[in-house]
């Protein structure tokens, strides 16, 4: 019997935030780094049949299968023989935390990288969730001015209102909730206004969060952005509809393609009338900073 201590997991960073908070911005930049494989938007722990289950065969053809009748597994890259035949050489008792970290692992291997992370913004509505199936994770909630996510998110195709006000009590509430529960959790929270103004300052914050060295290749990001969202493919409906096209997807991001762009803070400023401005900060209940 070997007294061999087993290999602790490395830290595995998990980018959280409100829908249109720069968490793409952030998943690119950390994903330039020549260690590091940020796949797109998961979320398969938000599914409860997921979480749920235990026969290892189950939970990777549920995975294969997420969203339900909206399959996202195309934009990961991974052949779905060769995924069930990996999940098929694990040992016998695996159960969802093994098969979560190979397809991690296989997705950093496909880029030649040793090591994964996620993005997927909603999860901040589930840190406790994940972190008791993976507690290596590391959450980084990057958190932006309500008044600009609001103008932002009101113009996609997945917003749940079109009303600022009511945008912006739902940031609110978020934010609220991960501040709530990140209690007792590896957490650390950033500003997209700092991450743009103040890259590297910011990168290496986060490096150092997630016991990463520093690598300047991250403020490139830009660079290899078209690339990375090549993966973002058309996504349909289980009867074939179209839900979203990869040219859709590829507009909602195309300021990634640039160096960080400052214009967009305090958009609100010039986008927003006095009038939606007051409602934004009656429903933003404090949570707006007070010198902006």
């Amino acid at each position: 019997m070997s007294d061999a201590l087993p290999r602790r997991a490395p830290p595995f960073p998990v980018i959280v935030g409100v829908p249109r908070s720069g968490t793409t911005l952030l998943r690119l930049m950390l994903d330039a780094h020549p260690e590091l494989a940020i796949p797109p938007e998961t979320g398969f722990l938000m599914e409860p049949q997921i979480a749920g289950a235990t026969a290892a065969d189950v939970i990777a053809r549920l995975m294969m299968d997420y969203p339900v009748g909206a399959s996202a597994w195309r934009d990961f890259g991974i052949e779905r023989d060769i995924f069930l035949r990996s999940v098929q050489r694990l040992h016998a008792g695996a159960r969802l935390p093994d098969i979560l970290r190979l397809f991690y692992r296989l997705y950093a291997e496909k880029h030649a990288k040793p090591r994964s992370g996620d993005k997927t913004p909603l999860y901040v509505m589930h840190m406790r969730t994940v972190a008791a199936v993976l507690p290596e994770t590391r959450f980084v909630h990057i958190v932006r001015d309500g008044r600009d996510v609001a103008l932002s998110w009101s113009k996609t195709w997945f917003a749940p209102s079109r009303d600022l006000p009511e945008l912006v009590g739902r940031w609110a509430a978020m934010i609220r909730h991960a501040r709530a529960e990140a209690d007792g959790l590896l957490y650390l929270e950033v500003r997209y206004e700092d991450l743009i103004r103040e890259p590297a300052a910011t990168l290496a914050r986060i490096c150092r969060f997630i016991e990463l060295d520093y690598a300047g290749e991250m403020l490139s990001y830009y660079r290899r952005s078209a690339d990375r969202l090549s993966e973002h493919g058309d996504r349909f409906a289980a009867d074939g509809a179209l839900i979203v096209s990869h040219a859709q997807r590829l507009q909602q991001q195309w300021r990634t393609g640039f160096p960080p762009l400052q214009e967009r803070i305090d958009a609100w400023r010039t986008d927003m009338s006095p009038e939606q401005a007051a409602l934004c900060a009656q429903r933003a209940d404090g949570l707006l900073d007070p010198t902006s």
